[in-house]
């Protein structure tokens, strides 16, 4: 029931434009999901954990994947996964998650909402606005005995250990609770519970989610006849192979609370000469015309290509202000010499300044590294810098005389990242 990415002209506007823009890895049915859309508005939802109070990067191939069904006129689900973040998904984890408290999910369920939904979908009650949805609200009442009798019998364990998330946890010798095995029958659950509450027909999510999704569509038929369908985007991954969106300092994560916007548009800023042709098709709304311009230019000039990336990335995370500010501030940075307003900084009291405070400290505060022995690698490879000069011992102390004419103290991890001391 798998059908690998099939090149040709669809009928719906949806799948040529996923198409053309790199977002099509399998499907259940291609020509059956085109017919579908041709019918009229249809609904399709991605799901979404609560373990964290934003969403991130990782997350942004999903988002983007319903905002383009969207703008084809159709209508996207965002489901909040309240219940199932009680168990958490073990899909390539090396060890259960920590359990959340109800009060702690739902927190984080609306932040996501105000900080990582709303500027990429439209809410409302409109045929095609999107509308958040809570498998808590079906999940929770489950009667155990009932829900295996009636949906329990349709998943068989052999199949169930046949999908990669779970092989690879079993070869690590890894455990796996009988709670997170659960994870899978409750996610396709949640497909059929959706298509009877909403008429959703269709899933979408990372290549990783192929398992999961593909329980749903076939959960859906067994047990009630429903006509569903999985959809999947491949997993972006760097050059070297590595998952996209993480950094040396953690997830690239989308809400400005917990990443600045200066570092989301240095993300982006700063990604490898080879994806920026993905990275335009996949997280910006520009013409393809105009993508594969820019993805075209040769030598340096693709640094102008990156700084387009990065500022309609950003635009479109935190707004337009945001953006400008992000760009005004690296323009400053790296092309004037000098340094902007949004630049990262901290603050440090006067009194404490005088009496001298360390480095290596206020180093790692900034962002700038996480722990001593990567600022003493730093100092060695020539990459720590105070006001622009190089630091040549870790037991530096920096004091009022460190100050510059502005009032600051500038701090440097190699070429690329910078933060500012201030003073209270």
């Amino acid at each position: 029931m798998t059908q690998k990415i099939n090149k040709h002209n669809y009928k719906s506007d949806f799948l040529n434009i996923l198409e053309e823009r790199g977002f099509i890895h399998q499907c259940s049915n291609f020509d059956a999901l085109d017919e579908k859309l041709m019918e009229g508005p249809q609904s399709a939802y991605i799901g979404f954990d609560a373990t964290a109070e934003s969403l991130h990067i990782g997350n942004l191939t999903g988002i983007m994947m319903l905002k383009w069904f969207q703008e084809c006129g159709h209508k996207p689900i965002t489901l909040m996964g309240g219940g199932t973040s009680k168990i958490g998904d073990p899909s390539f984890k090396n060890e259960q998650r920590v359990l959340l408290t109800d009060e702690v999910i739902q927190t984080n369920i609306d932040k996501i909402q105000d900080t990582c939904f709303k500027q990429f979908l439209n809410y409302g009650t409109g045929e095609n606005d999107a509308e958040m949805v809570n498998n808590n609200d079906w999940l929770d009442g489950l009667s155990y005995l009932a829900f295996l009798r009636d949906y329990g019998r349709h998943f068989t364990v052999n199949r169930m250990l046949s999908f990669d998330s779970v092989k690879t946890r079993l070869e690590r010798e890894s455990p796996l609770s009988l709670l997170e095995f659960n994870y899978m029958v409750m996610q396709g659950y949640d497909f059929v519970e959706l298509n009877k509450r909403h008429n959703v027909i269709l899933q979408m999510g990372g290549s990783d989610q192929w398992g999961n999704i593909i329980n749903g569509v076939d959960l859906g038929h067994k047990s009630h006849q429903m006509k569903l369908f999985a959809l999947t985007a491949p997993l972006l991954t760097t050059p070297d192979g590595k998952k996209m969106g993480k950094t040396v300092n953690g997830a690239v994560w989308l809400s400005a609370d917990m990443l600045s916007p200066y570092d989301y548009y240095q993300y982006w800023r700063n990604c490898d000469d080879a994806m920026v042709e993905t990275l335009l098709k996949r997280f910006t709304m520009m013409p393809m015309d105009e993508v594969n311009r820019l993805s075209a230019l040769p030598g340096q000039e693709i640094n102008e290509a990156k700084k387009i990336l990065a500022f309609e990335a950003t635009k479109m995370c935190h707004g337009e202000t945001a953006a400008q500010d992000a760009q005004s501030t690296a323009q400053k940075v790296f092309e004037q010499g000098s340094v902007g307003d949004d630049l990262p900084s901290i603050e440090v009291s006067e009194s404490d300044l005088e009496k001298g405070l360390p480095f290596v400290d206020l180093f790692i505060q900034c962002g700038l590294a996480t722990s001593k022995g990567e600022v003493k690698r730093l100092i060695k490879g020539g990459g720590a810098k105070c006001n622009d000069n190089n630091v040549q011992n870790i037991e530096m102390t920096l004091n009022a005389t460190n100050l510059t004419d502005e009032g600051y103290i500038k701090l440097s991890s190699g070429k690329k990242r910078h933060a500012l001391v201030k003073v209270k």
